[in-house]
């Protein structure tokens, strides 16, 4: 009898190899197969006579074989097969590319429903290889079908037939973890039709209630987890810390804070002194000046006698931290150290030591921060930075290292409050609303790749003027699998430095590439020993390069507007005048306004509102930005009235039972989610 936690090979047709591939995508047993949901849906429900099919626009055809199919070698790895196809109404020409076994699978006088994008014109229509089975078989089409993601090796037809088999097998045993008081309360539909219609919908209406009581039940846990975690922490006290002269601090720099740094540092001293731990979000634009909140926070600790640790995403990240922040502390006394993997064993023995010993006050590094081997004497503050690439488990390991330390966060990603009061509902939440005056606003075209020869010549004459480049390609998908970013980076990068700017130097760097790569490319960058830098979004998050005056980002409609924010962010930070150009041929009506709104306006929060309403939060946020498994139904942006039912019945719940002793199914939930937080550190 088969369970939730039986292997996937129980399913037929997987064997070992299939096996493999479905773990790649996180598919181990039957649990992880019925909740692999799909990411859209297609609606293949209505079959259109040829006659009535629009070029450009796909859809479904039931026609009858009317010529034997022809089988062409074109070339080494090219095989065609070619038939025609009718209707009452008119005739088909229908190509495959490498499907040669069809040749003797599609029989004449037989009928099949094709399912593919219509091309010719008007009076002669074809199709390219079109998803084909017989009529009446209902797999691929004639209802609504499921797309999910897959990985090479695994093809949407294997997928859909395994979770079938996964699904009734384990139907009657699905654990329905809404309490049933929760679930009629809100009308909400037993789990079983839940997964059978996210998976196999007879009806819009029935996917519309499968997909309600699935955004539901993750919005439901999410809440319950994040006032845990509020909870957990209301309940510790701590020494407060004691009033400090601030002025030598402010004294010391080179420059005067704004309105709002200052007032974010007033907010985390009055965190530090109130006798329980700080946790507190620090959220501002691209270079609205959070670091100097977090030094600020850092001197405020350290002046009273405790140490203080900043944690960053990267190695790169976290040197560069520590060449900004290192010759200010130590100006105020205040000993530094960077610890990070590429530390030599000698130095990271003798940082350890002296962190343990209380030598060293501010520890700057990355995920070694947290290694077992490190121990501070007093540690009595955090600071995270990129906030969105640490999950809870990663700021909790940190905070481990000491007695309730006090705990900064901060990101760079902006998120409407309302929204960032939700998503990080066990922190408090500062807002660096405020640029530092005299930076010059990065001017930002939105163009189709008509403009590419423009373009190239405008890359060559800042090249020329002395300023360096970055390009931005999205990792590109075929046929629904994931993406490969590393093809994707180096053959633009290599036509780049073939065929358009052999005389420059082009450097690329991409997601697969270990971190030393990444690094010792970003770094050779930075040194000015590259011209233009292709990448996929690995940039994101990177090293300041002052020099660099050109962000281009080609296929800009496959980004976020706040992911596109980011990217912007990572030019503008010198002294001469910087540029975005965002390159799409889309013509989506929704494409063109996300675009234009990133040509009209800067200010980070008013790009995030737009990316809210026009499509949810999407790329806003890393896969573990809370520590909580990422959402796979709900939409926090277009379900923010189901994310206010969801919290009003989890603190219904927890007012009734706090411990959750009455609900062990909700209780087990609940347990598993902390559980797979702590996991996303190994």
């Amino acid at each position: 009898m088969a369970d939730l936690n039986t292997d996937v090979r129980y399913i037929k047709g997987i064997g070992e190899a299939k096996a493999k591939s479905l773990g790649k995508l996180g598919i181990a047993t039957l649990g992880d197969l019925i909740n692999w949901f799909p990411r859209r849906y297609e609606d293949r429900r209505e079959i259109k006579p040829i006659s009535q099919l629009i070029p450009g626009e796909p859809a479904c055809v039931s026609a009858m074989i009317a010529s034997e199919p022809k089988l062409s070698h074109i070339r080494k790895g090219m095989d065609l097969v070619k038939v025609r196809a009718v209707d009452d109404t008119g005739a088909l020409d229908v190509t495959f590319f490498n499907q040669s076994w069809l040749k003797n699978q599609l029989r004449v006088g037989e009928t099949y429903t094709f399912y593919g994008r219509a091309e010719g014109s008007l009076l002669r229509k074809s199709m390219a290889s079109p998803i084909v089975e017989p009529e009446g078989r209902r797999e691929h089409t004639g209802r609504i079908v499921p797309i999910y993601p897959l990985t090479a090796g695994i093809s949407q037809l294997l997928l859909s037939r395994a979770i079938r088999q996964g699904l009734d097998s384990c139907a009657d045993i699905l654990p329905d973890c809404l309490p049933d008081g929760v679930r009629q309360a809100h009308q909400l539909c037993r789990v079983n039709y839940a997964y059978e219609n996210i998976h196999f919908p007879e009806a819009p209406e029935a996917l519309d209630i499968a997909q309600r009581r699935l955004a539901f039940e993750e919005l439901f846990f999410f809440a319950i987890g994040l006032k845990l975690l509020r909870s957990r922490r209301e309940t510790v006290s701590v020494e407060p810390f004691q009033p400090v002269d601030m002025a030598p601090f402010y004294n010391a720099l080179p420059f005067t804070l704004t309105d709002a740094q200052r007032r974010c540092v007033e907010e985390a001293i009055a965190d530090m002194q109130s006798g329980k731990p700080m946790n507190r979000l620090c959220q501002g634009d691209v270079g609205s000046g959070k670091t100097m909140v977090a030094a600020a926070s850092v001197y405020f600790c350290v002046k009273n006698g405790r140490q203080a640790a900043l944690m960053a995403p990267t190695e790169l990240l976290a040197e560069q931290h520590y060449r900004g922040l290192a010759p200010l502390l130590e100006r105020l006394n205040i000993r530094c150290a960077l610890l990070t993997g590429s530390t030599p064993a000698k130095t990271k023995r003798s940082v350890t030591a002296q962190l343990a010993t209380g030598e060293i006050d501010f520890a700057i590094g990355t995920h070694a921060l947290i290694s077992g081997g490190v121990a501070y004497a007093d540690l009595g503050l955090v600071v995270t930075d990129e906030q969105h690439r640490f999950g809870v488990a990663q700021r909790t390991a940190l905070a481990e290292k000491g007695e309730h330390p006090h705990t900064l966060v901060m990101s760079a990603t902006p998120i409407p409050r309302t929204l960032a009061l939700i998503l990080y509902g066990d922190l408090d939440v500062s807002v660096i609303d405020q640029l530092p005056p005299g930076r010059k606003p990065i001017e930002t075209y939105a163009v189709t790749s008509a403009y590419h020869p423009r373009l190239y010549a405008f890359i060559r004459k800042q090249v020329e003027a002395g300023r360096q480049v970055y390009i931005v390609c999205p990792m590109v998908s075929e046929n629904d699998e994931l993406p490969d970013e590393r093809k994707a980076v180096t053959e633009y990068a290599q036509k780049l430095q073939t065929e358009i700017f052999p005389d420059l130097k082009v450097a690329f760097v991409h997601g697969k590439m270990r971190a030393k790569e990444k690094d010792a490319v970003m770094s050779a960058f930075a040194a000015g020993k590259a011209d233009i830098l292709v990448s996929t979004t690995v940039i994101e998050v990177g090293v300041d390069v002052p020099n660099a005056n050109l962000m281009v980002v080609e296929n800009a409609e496959r980004f976020g507007l706040s992911q596109l924010h980011q990217l912007r962010g990572r030019v503008g930070r010198g002294q001469h005048q910087s540029y975005c150009v965002l390159v799409s041929d889309n013509k989506n009506d929704e494409t063109r306004q996300r675009l234009k709104a990133m040509t009209k306006t800067a200010d980070g929060f008013k790009i995030a509102e737009e990316d809210l309403r026009l499509r949810g939060p999407g790329d806003f946020f890393g896969l573990r930005q809370h520590g909580l498994p990422g959402l796979r139904v709900a939409d926090l942006g277009c379900d923010t009235r189901l994310l206010a039912e969801a919290q009003s019945a989890a603190d219904g719940l927890l007012a009734e039972d706090p411990a959750l002793t009455h609900h062990p199914a909700t209780a087990e939930r609940v347990q598993k989610l902390f559980q797979q937080s702590e996991n996303s550190l190994n």
